[in-house]
């Protein structure tokens, strides 16, 4: 696509997701791998979601769905939903047995409470810092009363273009997000923050990872 500082970032983000999905998807096939710090913050997040009981689980940006099958490997009931057609097209050639749907996390096509789960993994990372707040709301919309939300994100301050990646010409904002910031704004959107793990940048990374553990409360 054209880079072209008026086009909103919501469609410059799903028309390069949707040029780059099928190399997106083969360069980042077997990360989790070698990723133990994450799989082990993927199955606390999926043992939480399972004790809690209340619904299906949404990987909302779940690109090509390699992180919704890993869920749905550990007995979870996963589904995932991504902006871009091209990833959810990629999404169910890869993995047939599962489901996948195209939206929006700021406006999402799921009734209130109708989740066990939110999972969030670097689904934030091209979301402008002003819309946080409508992200995290609709997330807390769709939780059920006691089930588990796991987001991962750049921890940081700032961000910056790329206008290559994954082999392709994009035009991507990455943001990169204060630990303490994403914590209040989940707090603010009615969520309970139950921990927090920073990893700190491999070599091919130029920030700290943050993933963070929250919970909707429970009814009274």
């Amino acid at each position: 696509m054209t880079e072209t500082a008026d086009v909103p970032a919501l469609e410059r983000t799903r028309a390069s997701y949707d040029t780059v999905a099928a190399d997106y998807a083969d360069l980042l096939r077997h990360e989790l791998a070698g990723a133990p710090l994450e799989r082990a913050m993927l199955a606390a997040f999926a043992e939480l979601a399972l004790a809690a009981g209340a619904g299906p689980v949404g990987d909302l940006g779940c690109g090509p769905g390699r992180v919704t099958a890993h869920l749905h490997g550990l007995g979870v009931d996963a589904f995932g939903v991504d902006l871009s057609s091209g990833m959810v097209e990629v999404a169910r050639a890869d993995h047939p047995g599962l489901r996948f749907e195209q939206g929006s996390m700021t406006a999402l096509d799921l009734a209130d409470g109708a989740l066990g789960g939110v999972l969030s993994w670097y689904s934030t990372v091209h979301t402008p810092p002003e819309q946080l707040p409508v992200v995290f709301a609709e997330y807390a919309r769709v939780l059920a009363p006691g089930a588990p939300l796991l987001i991962a994100f750049k921890a940081g301050e700032g961000g910056r273009r790329l206008a290559h990646a994954y082999r392709h010409p994009v035009s991507l904002d990455v943001h990169y997000f204060a630990p303490e910031r994403v914590s209040a704004l989940l707090a603010a959107a009615g969520l309970d923050v139950r921990s927090l793990l920073i990893r700190q940048p491999e070599p091919d990374e130029r920030t700290p990872q943050g993933y963070l553990l929250a919970r909707k409360p429970a009814a009274a």
